[in-house]
């Protein structure tokens, strides 16, 4: 069985230094989605297939919801931002030894 297992190895010296999915990323296809983007998209008709409208409507609403979860990720990093300039502001004033 080792023998037949061995005939669909790679040599060693074709192996890549990086991992198989190191590019996978930076493809166009999956980058992250944006609202627009999925209400936006375009099904094929097929005679046995979904109801339009109701896939249309779950996307219109996939779509609002992801648009309000950027909008409340960008709130929060801008406050998180906010609060840790706060904090090196008072540790300079009110703790002179404590530097970051």
């Amino acid at each position: 069985m080792r023998n037949v297992l061995a005939l669909f190895r790679r040599p060693a010296r074709h192996r890549p230094s990086h991992p198989p999915n190191a590019g996978w990323y930076g493809w166009a296809s999956c980058r992250p989605l944006t609202a627009g983007q999925i209400r936006e998209r375009q099904f094929h008709q097929v005679r046995r297939g979904l109801d339009p409208a109701e896939v249309y409507a779950f996307l219109y609403r996939v779509a609002g919801e992801l648009a309000h979860a950027r909008r409340d990720l960008a709130m929060v990093t801008e406050e998180n931002i906010r609060i840790k300039r706060a904090l090196r502001s008072w540790q300079s004033r009110f703790a002179p030894g404590v530097r970051r």
